[in-house]
């Protein structure tokens, strides 16, 4: 298998660290949907990162169908959720469904601000998107604090994903989501940068 995409995109990210942690074995092509984006078009011509290259050639996209069809497919029965105990998972996917929405919102705006010109830009729409962002970071924050055994086991998706996301967010919204205000996701995210995994992939160096 082989994984398409830059390790500065929190979603390529969370599926290297996903796939390290499950112990599959991958190819990582940091190629970039912006820098190299006919090079990743021949690969996949959606051009969308992560995309996974299965043996058989076939493309697969999207961070969580790819760690879903990963799980059941090739993990030999292990798994990044607490499977056998309904309500900690219910719990573990709250935490995964709330990072990614304030992934997906930090993207738009870094979107905006960085693709869109300045002329083009909808200020009202960008204050919606923000405070949906903070929204989820404080909830975010909550689950950390309140939901603590969650977040325990470093090898799995909550914590993964949660720490990725933060990571995202500090490198690029940091004057947005103030990190003093969040010590719960701030102390997650040191802990779960230490881990092999972690350090494995990084948000920058070659794959960034």
């Amino acid at each position: 298998m082989r994984l398409i995409g830059m390790l500065d995109s929190p979603y390529v990210r969370r599926v290297a660290i996903s796939l390290e942690c499950l112990g599959i074995s991958f190819a990582h092509d940091a190629i970039s949907v912006f820098s190299t984006y006919e090079e990743f078009q021949r690969i996949n011509p959606v051009v969308k990162a992560p995309t996974l290259v299965c043996d058989d050639g076939e493309v697969l996209m999207d961070s969580s169908l790819i760690l879903q069809f990963v799980e059941a497919t090739r993990s030999g029965g292990d798994s990044l959720w607490s499977l056998g105990d309904a309500t900690r998972m219910q719990h573990e996917m709250r935490a995964v469904s709330l990072a990614l929405a304030a992934c997906e919102k930090s993207v738009q705006i870094v979107y905006e601000r960085k693709l869109r010109p300045p002329s083009a830009q909808y200020e009202p729409w960008v204050e919606r998107v923000q405070g949906q962002l903070l929204e989820a970071c404080a909830a975010l924050e909550r689950e950390v604090q309140t939901r603590q055994p969650v977040f325990v086991e470093p090898r799995r998706q909550a914590g993964i994903t949660t720490a990725v996301v933060w990571q995202f967010t500090q490198s690029m919204l940091a004057s947005i989501v103030v990190a003093e205000k969040y010590p719960g996701l701030v102390a997650l995210s040191a802990r779960m940068e230490r881990t092999p995994e972690f350090r494995k992939y990084p948000p920058v160096g070659p794959g960034a």
